[in-house]
């Protein structure tokens, strides 16, 4: 694992350096958007809806659009004024009872890994919220913005969760939850038996994704089946694929040749000094009759006497 972040966690006077792991990943078959007929990949493009142009990244600004219509463009100067946090403390705030916290408040699971110095009191934090059964509440400065999140025991491990701040969670508003519901004894001791038949311990590794899995056996299948074609190269704005640098370096010289007017005819960069030989032979064999010297005085005079004028159409209507 790489490390994505590294500050100190402090709790009173005690400082633990630390580096911050994510502890989670996507692991989801991503497929790429192509065109059927010929296996291009489909890209999109950053086009302004108003002019219809490209729009390149240096011209783009972040706009926000207020509720009576009015949109409000911050640059990078307008961002750069912001108070942005740049602390690498991770700061306990308080220690609260692991059950108080809703679940639905929580976001991101990263790893805290102690630097080889603290591992004493890191070994000493851990402990103190194990024993304690409880969670630190620690704001954290994360990718320029402060945020909410906890300290938890995981096996040997601190794990920092971020929180979502109260105002991100939506309110339900069901109103067939408002109405009474008589509930019988009888189906509620029904239920209760359901609840109790299927009990069990959690174990999440009993658990798995099989919807990824019939994804790969699928795949798998069309490729053993013919389903499977070589991926297509990506094509230039001509439509030629630029498959390494010599032919890139060959279009280059080209371009900037018949940008000045000189003739662009560049040799490939794979030609052979026998190949070069063999052109220039082809080249002297191709020169026109004209610089050639006459085989005789006749067939020299020949070439010297000017051919007669043809008659125009207006000296045939003079005569």
């Amino acid at each position: 694992m790489r490390a994505i972040w590294n500050g100190v966690v402090s709790f009173g006077l005690v400082s633990v350096p630390v580096r911050l792991y994510a502890a989670t990943f996507n692991h989801d078959i991503r497929f790429h958007q192509v065109h059927e007929a010929d296996g291009g990949q489909i890209r999109y493009r950053r086009v302004c809806e108003v002019c219809g142009n490209e729009i390149a990244y240096a011209d783009i600004a972040k706009g926000y659009q207020t509720e009576d219509g009015e949109l409000v463009t911050l640059d990078a100067d307008d961002l750069a004024s912001l108070p942005l946090s740049s602390s690498r403390e991770i700061e306990v705030v308080e220690f609260v009872p692991a059950e108080q916290v809703d679940t639905l408040l929580l976001d991101r699971s990263y790893y805290l890994e102690p630097d080889a110095r603290a591992v004493k009191p890191y070994v000493l934090l851990r402990e103190a919220l194990r024993q304690a059964e409880r969670m630190a509440v620690v704001k954290v400065a994360l990718r320029q913005r402060e945020t909410l999140a906890l300290l938890r025991v995981r096996g040997d491990v601190i794990v920092l969760q971020t929180m979502l701040w109260p105002d991100e969670v939506r309110e339900p508003e069901f109103e067939s939850l408002g109405d009474g519901v008589e509930l019988r004894p009888q189906e509620l001791q029904m239920a209760s038996m359901l609840v109790s038949s299927l009990g069990a311990d959690f174990d999440p590794d009993q658990f798995d994704d099989r919807y990824k899995a019939a994804v790969e056996d699928l795949i798998e299948y069309k490729r053993e089946h013919g389903g499977a074609r070589p991926a297509p190269a990506a094509a230039t704005a001509d439509g030629e694929p630029i498959t390494d640098l010599l032919t890139a370096l060959k279009r280059s010289v080209e371009e900037a040749r018949s940008g000045r007017g000189a003739p662009a005819d560049v040799p490939s960069p794979a030609a052979s000094p026998s190949t070069a030989s063999t052109s220039k032979k082809k080249a002297a064999a191709a020169k026109p009759a004209a610089t050639r010297k006459p085989a005789s005085r006749k067939a020299a005079a020949k070439a010297e006497t000017p051919a007669p004028a043809k008659k125009t159409t207006r000296s045939k209507r003079g005569a």
